[in-house]
């Protein structure tokens, strides 16, 4: 039976503003709830981790998870430009010393979507000048609970904004062409809970947001929204920026970065596509994390391409229930490809799958894991795996439908319910399989 290494690390993730409830001073809160919202619902109370997170981590030591990455939440840090907020770094001192006490090694991100709604008033994320502020945000929290943190994500899917440019233009192209109302929904094309059916409406949409903003509408830059190539260099500059003030105060915290990556597959014909797409969603970026210490790898499914583009899963494909095939050896294709490239150690930072039924997410879980120690077993340096998520929880646009959580959760109540997959997943490095 095969089993992993004892240091390795097998844990779930969540990020701050869809689990923890009331992020009031952030970009989203204002986004899910101006009139015309292209959000199905608000988040509120989430699923109130901000309160509840000692039961949580509890519960995922107590499965015999060995990891928890989470992030920091900026907005709650920096409520005002220039102003932290004490009351919440202690807030989070709080969430790494329960890590720590109850045997669980925190990988933290520091930015994770969500934004301080003032920083979107500066010009967010294709402004030159977020790189100073997120710097200073950086320092704040390093020179505070540094000493806590063993692991440092700084900004999550830094190349997403590029991912969802791309994919709008298909989609807008899509619109144009067809004789259609709508064409086939672009939302499986994305590896987040946007809903990008939402495009035609966009201008109405932001010309709101920009009156609350205090700023033309054409200048709302959130992190979660179509890049320019400008604001691709902003984001790694931030990057590159946060590993400098990070390594500065404290050398021994590892620093990295993660992305969002496809198994792109290629049939005759395709190959020149599947290029073209590892170049823009990851290949572009190495002289960016050249330095990083490891790398996170963030996967759910594959696409795969033929001489005309991209090929549509067939009626007949088994899908999850956010649109995506069920793929399990998609993660072990990126890893390989990653490894091409990349030498130091790789972190899975987030994977898993949309369903109700939790016997789907096992079936999951089973097959990934198998890949990924294969990948070991290669010789590829991965260290780590994160389960999205840890908790179902508030898939931003597309709100509370989908179900990602090894533990569910009834919101009227906030009681939580562990799922048979929780249990599958914190015995596998005591069990094998």
């Amino acid at each position: 039976m095969e089993k992993f290494e004892k240091n390795f690390m097998i844990g779930a993730a969540t990020a701050a503003h869809q689990v923890e409830g009331n992020n009031v001073n952030s970009d989203f809160w204002v986004m899910e709830n101006v009139p015309g919202s292209t959000y199905k619902e608000p988040s509120l109370d989430a699923v109130d981790h901000y309160n509840r997170y000692r039961e949580d981590i509890k519960m995922l030591a107590d499965a015999g998870l060995t990891a928890y990455r989470f992030s920091i939440e900026w907005a709650r840090i920096e409520p005002s430009k220039g102003s932290f907020d004490r009351n919440e770094i202690e807030h989070y001192r709080e969430v790494l010393n329960c890590c720590h006490e109850h045997g669980v090694t925190p990988v933290v991100s520091l930015h994770h979507f969500s934004s301080p709604k003032w920083l979107i008033s500066e010009g967010g994320w294709e402004s030159e000048t977020t790189i100073e502020f997120f710097g200073n945000y950086c320092k704040y929290v390093v020179s505070e609970l540094g000493e806590l943190i063993p692991y440092i994500c700084t900004i999550n899917e830094a190349n997403m904004g590029l991912q969802i440019a791309r994919i709008v233009k298909e989609y807008m192209s899509k619109m144009e062409k067809t004789s259609e109302s709508k064409p086939v929904s672009a939302n499986s094309d994305v590896q987040v809970g946007i809903n990008l059916d939402t495009q035609d409406s966009r201008e109405k949409y932001y010309r709101s947001l920009g009156d609350i903003f205090g700023i033309d509408y054409k200048d709302v830059h959130p992190y979660l929204e179509p890049r320019t190539k400008n604001g691709d260099i902003i984001v790694m500059k931030c990057h590159e920026n946060a590993r400098r003030v990070i390594k500065s105060l404290n050398p021994n915290i590892k620093v990295g970065v993660t992305m969002s990556l496809y198994d792109y597959q290629a049939i005759p014909g395709g190959e020149e596509y599947v290029k073209e797409m590892w170049d823009e969603d990851f290949e572009h970026y190495l002289p960016y994390i050249k330095e990083d210490d490891f790398f996170g790898v963030q996967n759910y499914t594959r696409k795969v391409f033929g001489p005309n583009g991209k090929i549509n899963p067939s009626k007949n494909t088994r899908m999850t229930e956010a649109g995506n095939e069920f793929y399990p050896e998609s993660l072990a294709g990126v890893l390989r490809y990653v490894s091409k490239h990349w030498k130091k150690p790789i972190i899975v930072t987030e994977n898993g799958i949309s369903t109700s039924n939790d016997k789907d997410r096992v079936e999951f879980i089973e097959g990934v894991m198998g890949g990924l120690y294969q990948c070991i077993e290669e010789g590829i340096d991965v260290i780590g795996y994160m389960h999205w998520t840890l908790l179902d929880n508030f898939e931003w646009q597309r709100g509370y439908d989908q179900k990602f959580g090894l533990i569910a959760v009834d919101r009227t109540t906030q009681t939580r319910y562990p799922k048979e997959s929780l249990i599958v997943l914190g015995s596998i490095k005591k069990i094998g399989f």
